[in-house]
């Protein structure tokens, strides 16, 4: 009997080790089904980093009226807010990187299109309208020569073109008016306050070739309005436009929405 209890009592323990080995080892979990050691869920999922709210600012700037029949030339507005403004002149170049650029540094900017620039994909340029871009008016001919080719009429004729050719495409009639090649003269002052627009905008600083011209100082200052233009460089524009405004620790807003315009 001494012999059969005890090899009753080792066959029982040799069942338990085989049951324990079997399980493993208790302090440890074990995947079901598969050889890969058990990863636990985190208790608390990560949050998604949201990006900060966009500053808003207060104008300071009050544009200057239609006087005597002469529209305002506007080079730079004389603002103590830490804005900038961008605008793209021409529609020449159309392609998908252009607009995905102004998204992806969530840049608005004022668009002073052409119709002979833009008639052949016009389509192209309401894409921008849903990134807080405005269309304005640059003439139906980008003639640079008009202020010294054309009189009043000419000049009008040419102007007011765009503004229905741009209501046509865009749905939305333009309030401000850039010259083709800046030049302007009282004539083209006039014709631009009869075709209904606010103002003439000029400008004082441009990105161009990659690389930042300036016609005041070496930086982008408070108030400053950039040009650029629809070109096969815009990427390399965009990116000293880009550089300049972090350094001078400037924001983009829209020219419109400053002005009261929008």
């Amino acid at each position: 009997m001494q012999f059969t209890r005890r090899a009753t009592l080792g066959a029982l323990g040799a069942a338990v080790v085989a049951v324990l080995s079997a399980c493993g080892d208790p302090g440890k979990p074990v995947a079901s089904g598969t050889d890969a050691p058990f990863a636990p869920e985190s208790a608390t999922p990560t949050a998604t980093p949201t990006a900060p709210p966009k500053p808003t600012f207060v104008s300071d700037y009050t544009l200057p009226p239609v006087v005597d029949g002469l529209a305002p030339v506007i080079t730079k507005i004389d603002t103590k807010q830490p804005v900038v403004f961008l605008t793209i002149d021409d529609g020449n170049t159309k392609t998908p990187n252009e607009l995905q650029l102004l998204a992806d540094y969530d840049y608005p900017c004022s668009l002073f299109l052409t119709k002979s620039a833009i008639q052949d994909k016009p389509g192209f340029f309401k894409d921008f309208l849903g990134h807080h871009c405005l269309i304005e008016n640059h003439t139906i001919s980008h003639n640079v020569n008009m202020v010294k080719q054309w009189g009043y009429q000419q000049q009008l004729n040419d102007i007011a073109g765009m503004q229905d050719y741009a209501v046509q495409q865009f749905g939305r009639r333009p309030v401000l008016f850039r010259p083709p090649g800046g030049a302007y003269s009282n004539a083209m002052r006039a014709a631009v306050a009869a075709a209904g627009l606010k103002a003439i905008i000029t400008w004082e600083a441009k990105a161009n070739a990659g690389r930042m011209d300036y016609q005041v100082g070496n930086s982008l200052r408070p108030g400053d309005i950039v040009l650029m233009h629809f070109r096969p460089e815009f990427a390399a524009d965009l990116a000293a436009f880009r550089a300049a405004q972090q350094a001078a620790g400037l924001h983009v807003v829209l020219l419109e929405d400053f002005l009261g315009l929008a």
